[in-house]
């Protein structure tokens, strides 16, 4: 359920808006004026959000090299390179 709130009960209700984000873990969107103004959101959904956006545009990169026929490593080869890094 998308959750709306006034910009008042930004200045007024902080907290209870903060307190919000991180329980539903969602945005919110405050309105101004009844028109969308901003969204708020807690830091731990912002990042999922920016982690998410990063693997879609790596992925999107992948396919471009696969399209033009690059050839990577196999699985295999990355998780060996990946434990050698651990060791």
């Amino acid at each position: 359920m998308t959750l709306i709130r006034p910009i008042s009960d930004l200045r007024n209700r902080a907290t209870e808006i903060s307190e919000l984000c991180h329980a539903e873990d969602q945005p919110v969107f405050i309105t101004k004026n009844g028109q969308g103004d901003l969204v708020v959101m807690s830091q731990t959904h912002y990042d999922r959000l920016q982690n998410t956006l990063e693997l879609y545009q790596k992925l999107g990169e992948a396919e471009v090299l696969d399209a033009i026929g690059e050839k990577g490593i196999t699985h295999k080869q990355l998780m060996k390179k990946l434990k050698a890094r651990i060791k």
